[in-house]
């Protein structure tokens, strides 16, 4: 698993006009939590009518929930911007 499986995860299911997934496990190698996989932190910037009627944390909720399967399977941290 890596950004792609979730790039294309969040493409299917939102529909976005703006998708960028980030792999940043780089910068966390040195965190002692970290599951040193290199596939384990990944940044989100999201635009999509999906979100139109959603706050935030809602917003957020989406994501991991389409994301589940990966956050049990070795995806340690997620940072997400949606964007308006």
């Amino acid at each position: 698993m890596d950004e792609s499986t979730i790039y294309k995860k969040l493409n299917e299911y939102f529909q976005p006009s703006f998708l960028t997934v980030e792999n940043e496990s780089h910068l966390h190698s040195k965190h002692k939590q970290s599951p040193q996989n290199g596939n384990s932190h990944f940044s989100i910037t999201i635009k999509s009518k999906y979100f139109k009627n959603l706050n935030r944390v809602q917003g957020q909720r989406e994501i991991y929930n389409i994301l589940k399967n990966e956050l049990k399977n070795g995806v340690h941290a997620l940072r997400i911007k949606i964007v308006n």
